[in-house]
């Protein structure tokens, strides 16, 4: 088993695109398993992407029907497998690949090698990892992952070089990030890799975000006692739990939508539900579409209503939301959602 402290490159950018296909922008598909597929892995790529305006993004799934998101949401995919096979028969250029609950779905993993063969750049977002290095696309190559779970990683595939204190690593045509948030700025990332830094500047400001590089410390992220306690007492303490409801109107942006929901999910004394119009669902700033939980939680009292305010940045609105959670359920539990998403900038400060 090894893990390395130091990747032996310096460089923070993504080997650039090279057009395919005479294709006058690449095409990136995000995928991910209609059994629960975690939110901001894979909301946050399309999202951002997507608002880039320099791909053609797509978001797809194994199978038809919606896809359950881990912690909070359900989408409807733009499209299946198969059917992006029939449309793209040449391949994507990007697949992005988010943490799924089953990392060796054999129609995904069969899939990605397929994309891979045909030349596009694979990218593992956080425990999206388990899935490249199922697939065997991680063999023989350098790969980071979620603090939480590189040593796991590192002990069941011996045969990759797991990096610690980088924040993504690219080998040859697979990508690999540490935990969720590193989402942000390895999306930033392929942008610069597509359209160069000045597309890539605007698009981080747009965001919220100054840096996109692969700087980061993995090692100040740990599992201690104090955050299995807050974790416990939060869990334990179910007269003092909340239903918090997200209005989500048509136009609403999907990257503060996933990191608003995803945070409120993780403090083990709140569940997240969908508010929207009687038609059932609502279409995204760029098409993506979240369907109602009015089904499923019609009879839950909605103890706390979090507005997105639209004229915010994303991040900025993500670190906000952080603020009001230590304001709601305490410093200790802010942190704790922190230490899950693995996002130094409230972690560090906390």
């Amino acid at each position: 088993m090894e893990i390395r402290h130091q990747a032996p490159f310096p460089s923070s950018t993504l080997p650039a695109y090279v057009p395919r296909f005479n294709r006058s922008k690449p095409v990136i598909a995000v995928v991910g398993d209609n059994h629960f597929t975690e939110l901001t892995d894979y909301v946050v790529p399309y999202g951002v992407l997507a608002e880039s305006g320099v791909a053609n993004v797509l978001a797809i799934a194994t199978q038809k029907g919606p896809m359950r998101m881990f912690p909070a949401l359900q989408i409807e995919p733009q499209a299946t497998i198969a059917e992006f096979d029939t449309q793209f028969p040449e391949g994507a250029d990007y697949v992005v690949v988010p943490t799924v609950a089953h990392a060796k779905e054999p129609i995904l993993l069969t899939w990605l090698n397929q994309q891979a063969e045909k030349g596009a750049t694979i990218v593992g977002i956080c425990d999206g990892a388990w899935v490249l290095a199922n697939a065997g696309l991680l063999a023989g190559r350098q790969g980071v992952g979620h603090w939480f779970s590189v040593k796991r990683l590192a002990k069941k595939f011996p045969d990759t070089q797991w990096l610690r204190n980088r924040r993504y690593v690219a080998d040859g045509n697979v990508i690999t990030t540490t935990g969720i948030s590193a989402s942000i700025p390895v999306s930033v990332a392929l942008v610069e890799a597509i359209a160069g830094q000045e597309q890539a500047t605007a698009l981080a400001q747009r965001v919220g975000i100054q840096h996109w590089g692969a700087e980061h410390q993995s090692g100040r992220f740990k599992l201690r006692a104090t955050h299995i306690f807050t974790a416990v007492i939060n869990w334990f303490s179910f007269w003092t739990h909340e239903t918090v409801g997200v209005p989500i109107n048509d136009e609403v942006d999907e990257i503060a939508l996933a990191l608003i929901t995803d945070a409120y999910s993780r403090t083990f004394r709140s569940k997240v539900v969908s508010l929207m119009a009687d038609n059932g669902q609502a279409k995204t700033k760029h098409s993506l579409v979240i369907l109602s939980d009015k089904a499923t939680h019609s009879n839950k009292k909605i103890n706390r209503e979090i507005a997105l305010k639209s004229d915010t940045k994303p991040v900025s609105l993500f670190d906000r939301t952080l603020q009001e959670i230590e304001q709601f359920y305490g410093v200790a539990t802010a942190r704790f959602i922190a230490l899950q998403l693995e996002y130094s900038a409230y972690y560090e400060r906390a």
